[in-house]
């Protein structure tokens, strides 16, 4: 039978998980319990193609992943034949059949995500796992007028962890937005792509001028020096989410041409 592609989106907690990717070191990863799942499914050894290679202890409520296969299985019925087969911690909340050139790492897209706060005198133990505790006042107005600093187009190489092997450090953010819901302050980025460790550093950067090290302004000086030490620290994985994907030209179906 022909091969098809399918696209999964897949939401996780990934607190006990050494991350997304496939690596020699472990097969505690998101893909490989993916890749098991549909061999244990259609028999077929496979690879997932992941559009976010989160680390380990990030979650994820709609991460995007592709794989070809000679199943008859109807796409729109993988999402439920797998989680009968997946771990409960990850779930695969949609599932479709796409066009056979179909990369989703290979497509214009907007992605967000949100950096979760537990910002109270106390730590919250049932929250440990999903939110960083970060106890001292934050001023969220003074965050969000240092937010505005990072938006646009930037060279982002003082908020990339310095083992980053992209050629290019320059992206775009679309928008940061800092706001409270209820003892969490959550810090919202959305942008077209972003750099190893990026978003933990926009966090951990606007917690330090939350509490009162820095001034706003400060951000646009720590972009121009092009110099990781010059940004702040980098934020636990705990606190940070993969929200969603959103594909600006849409998703090509299988029998997408050309001239559609």
């Amino acid at each position: 039978m022909k091969k098809r592609r399918i696209m999964l989106v897949v939401s996780y907690d990934g607190t006990t998980y050494n991350g997304w990717a496939l690596q020699k070191s472990t097969h505690n990863t998101i893909e490989e319990m993916l890749n098991r799942a549909i061999h244990g499914l259609t028999g077929e050894e496979v690879e997932v193609i992941g559009a976010s290679r989160t680390d380990a202890g990030v979650h994820a409520y709609g991460n995007i992943a592709v794989f070809d296969t000679s199943s008859s299985i109807p796409g729109d019925r993988f999402s439920y034949a797998l989680n009968h087969i997946l771990p409960q911690d990850i779930c695969v909340t949609e599932s479709r059949e796409v066009h056979p050139d179909f990369h989703p790492r290979h497509c214009d897209t907007l992605k967000t995500y949100e950096y979760r706060v537990m910002n109270s005198k106390m730590p919250v133990p049932t929250r440990r796992f999903y939110t960083y505790h970060f106890s001292m006042p934050l001023d969220i107005d003074v965050m969000n007028e240092a937010a505005h600093y990072l938006e646009g187009e930037h060279d982002f190489t003082s908020f990339c962890n310095v083992e980053s092997q992209a050629v290019s450090h320059v992206r775009t953010i679309k928008k940061v937005e800092v706001f409270r819901h209820g003892d969490e302050v959550v810090i919202r980025v959305i942008g077209n792509g972003f750099l190893y460790n990026m978003v933990r550093i926009i966090a951990g950067t606007l917690l330090q001028i939350g509490r009162g090290k820095g001034k706003p302004s400060d951000i646009k000086e720590m972009i121009d020096k092009k110099d990781r030490k010059a940004a702040g620290p980098t934020a636990p994985a705990c606190g940070l989410f993969l929200i969603k994907y959103e594909f600006l030209d849409g998703i090509p179906g299988p029998e997408t041409t050309e001239d559609d």
